[in-house]
């Protein structure tokens, strides 16, 4: 169905970028709301379940990642991840790690009941965005997100949160 009959527009969209646009805004925002609803199922949001997986996936052999890697690969800046992580260290899902050597910075860690949560959460996420993207082949996947990147790079910011 196209956004126009969806939206219940009078008239079409005069304007195919302004259309492409909304289409992307349109879904996006049906998707945060189907992870919202999704992820408090769970207890959690889902910028928390994306923290989690970060430090599952990209810390090094379980130490972790600081603050300042959480931030750059979650596109926040660093108030908003130490807000995050000491939500989610009062759930005990996180504990904060000193640095050795150096006093200013901790390295964030899943503790055991992180990593439960995450192996209850994580096959059923999986199981919901596969089912959001079927509609696309893999090889339609994978031209959506050359899209998208492209349209990223003409903003001249790549993958740098937005101001």
């Amino acid at each position: 169905m196209s956004l126009a009959s969806e939206l219940e527009l009078n008239q079409p969209f005069d304007d195919l970028s302004h259309e492409a646009l909304l289409n992307v805004y349109f879904t996006t925002s049906w998707i945060k709301k189907m992870a919202g609803q999704f992820f408090q199922a769970y207890g959690l949001t889902d910028v928390q379940f994306n923290l989690l997986a970060l430090l599952k996936y990209q810390g090094e052999e379980k130490a972790g990642l600081t603050q300042v890697e959480l931030s750059r690969m979650m596109l926040v800046n660093r108030p908003n991840v130490t807000g995050l992580v000491d939500r989610l260290e009062r759930m005990g899902l996180v504990r904060r790690d000193a640095v050795p050597g150096d006093r200013r910075s901790n390295r964030v860690v899943l503790t055991g009941a992180g990593e439960r949560k995450m192996a209850e959460v994580e096959g059923r996420y999986y199981e919901l965005i596969h089912t959001m993207m079927s509609p696309l082949s893999a090889g339609e996947q994978r031209q959506l997100i050359g899209l998208l990147e492209r349209v990223r790079g003409a903003l001249g910011r790549g993958t740098e949160e937005p101001d």
